[in-house]
């Protein structure tokens, strides 16, 4: 891959801002090679209770078993703390994806494979996740965790469909709002294929895009 930088060295929108892209000593392609690796991202979508997040603990362990740098970015874990001011509506949901994009974006860029494990349920979100990747000259793949909301709601393993058809959950994905889902994913994941089958599928899109 040429040297691309993360962000281009435009003028900032506002004048009055005062901020602009600092280049440092170290680019892509010189911390890459002193790594041995190439960032990317995988962007797991799909509705909560899906697997997202158990398939990328399977592919960041067998990441990791191999020797490369990768690190799962899990939407729970993010609402702990850089997304703890967000709630679940559609502007939040959207901002939620947009931060996590931008986190993705950095963990890539320094040569980790970055994880994300996020419902992001807007189509929209999406593509701009991979749009700010595209304009970085940076690897994304985009999965579909696509399991049916009869399974998740049967797997139920946070309890949210019960609270939600319980009237105690409003604007769940699958039952109180929208889930979009990506009518041409790199990769698509269903219900019936174990946990190794997908991490397994998983890992040849990352190799392919790593050719």
């Amino acid at each position: 891959m040429s040297q691309t930088p993360l962000r281009d060295p435009r003028p900032a929108i506002s004048p009055e801002s005062n901020v602009s892209w600092h280049e440092g000593n170290v680019d892509r392609e010189r911390r890459w090679a002193r790594l041995g690796q190439r960032g990317a991202t995988i962007w797991l979508t799909g509705l909560s209770g899906s697997g997202k997040s158990t398939i990328a603990s399977a592919v960041e362990e067998q990441l990791i078993a191999v020797g490369r740098w990768a690190y799962r970015l899990d939407g729970d874990n993010l609402r702990h703390g850089v997304c703890s001011d967000l709630g679940f509506s559609r502007d939040d949901r959207s901002e939620n994806a947009r931060r996590v994009a931008e986190l993705a974006l950095l963990f890539a860029d320094a040569g980790s494979v970055a994880l994300v494990c996020l419902v992001s349920p807007y189509a929209a979100d999406r593509a701009h996740a991979r749009e700010l990747h595209e304009q970085a000259g940076l690897d994304f793949v985009e999965v579909f965790v696509n399991t049916s909301l009869e399974e998740c709601a049967r797997r139920d393993v946070k309890g949210l469909y019960a609270k939600a058809r319980g009237g105690a959950l409003a604007n769940l994905t699958g039952i109180g709002a929208p889930y979009e889902a990506p009518p041409a994913p790199d990769v698509e994941l269903t219900e019936r294929l174990d946990v190794e089958a997908c991490a397994t599928r998983v890992l040849a899109a990352l190799q392919s895009v790593d050719a």
